[in-house]
């Protein structure tokens, strides 16, 4: 379980996206999920498909290891697209008893699931290239405005760092814990689902108490290294545009605009 979710993990190789600035690729992963609901038709989708063809290429971790992110979200997407192809009016293709597929509703279902399954591979490339620490000075920076209006933006940008870093721990943990008990006899698959709900406890007690410890020797660290939130505080690696982040803002800038054209003159999807 814990291998198939990547949202949170780092993977360290020299890369051209993990060399630029955290603040354009957090920008970048904002402007693909809008480009997402910006494309129209079988083109646009497949321009987006391509776009994130080519970033898992530039970021140079393997693609089999990126797309597990999506098999982290199987049965989501399948929910997903399960609920919009029966519930989507339009022309019936077919129809038993109350249960009915139309045109419109798999070709809503289909752009639904390409959809979800892109937005969330594209923000495990984010991650996936970007250490929690960049994240946390990228979205500090990027949000700094907010400051004028008295939000923390310091303190809400380090526990949204945090909490993708527990992830993947706190998943690997919850593999751990499953395979001790299942080694002392638990069984959480057979049973109607009243019977699955009571054998998930011996597993989410251990992992609660697990996470509480964890986040309390977290605690325990930031206070020994005399941590008191965002004032006054400075960067031991400052962030600094360089030339390859202006390109990528000016290439972003160019995708969106293709996007925009896809979605005035890209046509419908059949």
């Amino acid at each position: 379980m814990a291998r198939e979710i990547t949202l949170g993990q780092y993977y360290p190789v020299n890369s051209i996206l993990h060399r630029l600035d955290p603040r354009v690729k957090f920008v970048g992963t904002i402007v693909y999920i809008a480009a997402l609901f910006l494309v129209n038709g079988v083109l646009g989708y497949a321009f987006a498909v391509a776009a994130l063809a080519a970033l898992i290429v530039l970021s140079k971790v393997p693609a089999k290891f990126i797309l597990k992110s999506v098999r982290g979200i199987l049965f989501i997407l399948i929910v997903t697209m399960f609920f919009n192809l029966l519930l989507t009016p339009g022309d019936i293709l077919w129809q038993f008893g109350i249960l009915r597929i139309t045109r419109q509703g798999v070709v809503t279902a289909l752009r639904m699931g390409l959809r979800l399954a892109c937005l969330v591979t594209g923000s495990s490339i984010m991650t996936l290239t970007t250490t929690p620490n960049q994240l946390t000075d990228a979205m500090e920076n990027l949000f700094t405005p907010l400051k004028l209006l008295h939000v923390p933006v310091h303190e809400i940008s380090m526990m949204m760092s945090i909490a993708l870093r527990f992830i993947p721990i706190l998943m690997e943990e919850t593999d751990k814990i499953q395979k001790a008990q299942i080694a002392r006899g638990a069984d959480f698959e057979s049973g109607n689902l009243l019977k699955r709900v009571r054998g998930m406890i011996p597993l989410l007690v251990p992992l609660f108490v697990s996470a509480f410890r964890r986040a309390n020797d977290l605690a325990l660290a930031m206070e020994a290294r005399c941590y008191h939130g965002g004032s006054g505080r400075t960067q031991m690696k400052p962030l600094r545009y360089q030339r390859r982040d202006l390109i990528a803002f000016l290439v972003m800038a160019v995708f969106l605009g293709i996007c925009i054209c896809f979605r005035i003159f890209g046509g419908g999807w059949i």
